[in-house]
């Protein structure tokens, strides 16, 4: 009988103290990002182009009747000082600058005389969330062929990344402006006031800027070859 007093004791006090130890709140921060298609991906590591878009969580749990407080830290490699501190259980935030960002949770909870913190020490012994933002990358064509055979049918840019600002524009040789666009995924059908026009050497202006405090300039011709096949899909260029 008394064994089994014993453990029927011992089974309370280990519960007791498995649920006293749940009962203390804890923080396991993550993002969603957004890239510039609209595609997510959740986790504590990204790298990728700007401009993108974070939904970070604390995810914090067993807070109970504790006081919380959030500070999100946002500092890029290498810095000290955080350029931007967020006072929110969960926030947004859009990434223009090019290099790894590192983003920290500071949290703290107060019960009456109980205090417990996340801030510098866990930190040094945990993962931060690391968002690693590329340099900027811009690369015009020369010519295009919109001539129905689904190939190079729409003059727009090469290659890009990390672009904050852009802003192409057609002319022809006159100076008329036939065509403008502001997102580098567009482009210029060939098309002026819903017509074709004709096959001839046309003039491009882009003006752009990266998230790496690059400026792009660019002024070309554009070719515009309407009688070009290419049935392997391949480049004219460029």
């Amino acid at each position: 009988m008394k064994i089994k007093q014993i453990f029927t004791l011992s089974v309370v006090l280990l519960t007791t103290l498995c649920a006293s130890a749940q009962q203390y709140p804890s923080i396991n921060p993550t993002a969603v990002f957004t890239n510039a298609e609209g595609q997510e991906e959740t986790g504590t590591i990204y790298s990728g182009s700007a401009p993108l878009t974070a939904r970070f969580y604390a995810y914090a749990e067993n807070v109970g009747t504790y006081n919380a407080t959030y500070e999100w830290h946002f500092t890029l490699e290498g810095e000290k000082e955080p350029y931007l501190v967020r006072y929110e259980e969960d926030t947004n935030y859009t990434f223009t600058k090019a290099g790894t960002h590192i983003v920290e949770l500071y949290a703290t909870f107060i019960q009456g005389t109980d205090t417990i913190r996340y801030t510098e020490e866990y930190w040094l012994e945990n993962v931060p969330i690391k968002v690693t933002i590329s340099e900027s990358i811009l690369e015009m064509p020369n010519a295009f062929s919109p001539n129905g055979d689904q190939w190079n049918e729409v003059y727009k840019a090469k290659k890009y990344q990390s672009l904050t600002e852009f802003h192409a524009y057609i002319f022809n040789r006159w100076g008329q402006k036939l065509y403008e666009w502001h997102d580098p995924a567009g482009g210029w059908d060939g098309k002026f006031n819903g017509k074709d026009v004709k096959q001839g050497v046309y003039f491009v202006l882009v003006k752009a800027k990266g998230a790496d405090g690059r400026e792009y300039n660019i002024r070309r011709d554009v070719n515009l070859l309407r009688g070009y096949t290419d049935a392997e899909g391949g480049s004219l260029e460029q």
